[in-house]
């Protein structure tokens, strides 16, 4: 099975996960999701979906200067945000204890 097909489905929420308890600007985001075992996720998936995310008023952002560069967005997780972070939290793990019994493993 694909991971990049499964990635793309799961993309926001993993996101969404990654900046529920610290803001972060894009890279950032990339370093952390690669840290926690997404691997094959790419830079431009992850500056899309932060971009869709805060068209979408589930993300807030705002400039930091960088001392190592040029300034830097920062995105957090809004009010909206988290709600459809515990909603989606709630759907992938029913999905996931659903193909664990399909699959014999125990959830």
């Amino acid at each position: 099975m694909e991971t990049s097909q499964l990635l793309k489905g799961v993309l926001d929420l993993a996101v969404l996960a990654v900046l529920r308890d610290e803001d972060g600007y894009g890279y950032d985001v990339l370093r952390r999701l690669r840290q926690a075992g997404l691997d094959e996720v790419g830079d431009a998936s992850v500056y899309g979906t932060l971009r869709r995310l805060y068209k979408s008023g589930l993300l807030t952002s705002y400039v930091e200067a960088s001392e190592e560069g040029p300034h830097r967005k920062y995105y957090s997780v809004n009010a909206l945000g988290r709600a459809r972070l515990a909603e989606s939290a709630r759907t992938w793990r029913g999905f996931a204890a659903t193909m664990d019994s399909l699959l014999g493993e125990p959830a």
